[in-house]
C-alpha cells in the first residue's frame, strides 16, 4: 500500500469541511423552489467536490472525468453574483486541483 503525504490528507479534509460547512437553508438565502430549481449546477458542484474526499482511490480515468467536469462547470457559476461566483469558483477551482494532483501523482508512480 502506497503512503499519502499527510497535507494531501488535509487538503481532502479542508475540501471536504469547505462542502459541509456552507449548508444554508433556502429561505435564509431568499430563495423561492423556483430559484433552487434554476441552480442544478450545485447538485453537479456538490457531487463533483464530494468526490475528492476519496480521490486518492480514483482511477486515472475517473480523475479525467471530473476534472472534464469541474472545467464544464465553471462556465455556470461563473455567471453567479460576485459573491458567490468568487465563494464556488474557488471551491470548485480547490476540487479541481486536488483532482489534478492526485492524476499527475498516480502518472509519476507508474513502473
Amino acid at each position: 500500500m502506497r503512503k499519502i503525504a499527510p497535507w494531501v490528507i488535509v487538503l481532502a479534509s479542508v475540501c471536504s469541511f469547505l462542502l459541509t460547512s456552507s449548508v444554508v437553508p433556502l429561505d435564509k438565502m431568499g430563495l423561492s423552489k423556483t430559484a433552487y430549481a434554476q441552480q442544478g449546477w450545485k447538485s453537479e458542484f456538490n457531487e463533483l467536490c464530494g468526490r475528492s474526499q476519496d480521490a486518492d482511490a480514483l482511477t486515472a480515468d475517473e480523475l479525467k472525468n471530473l476534472i472534464d467536469r469541474c472545467d464544464k462547470l465553471k462556465p455556470n457559476i461563473e455567471k453567479l453574483d460576485e459573491t458567490e461566483r468568487k465563494v464556488f469558483l474557488k471551491r470548485l477551482q480547490m476540487c479541481r486541483d486536488l483532482f489534478a494532483f492526485m492524476l499527475d501523482t498516480k502518472g509519476k508512480n507508474k513502473p
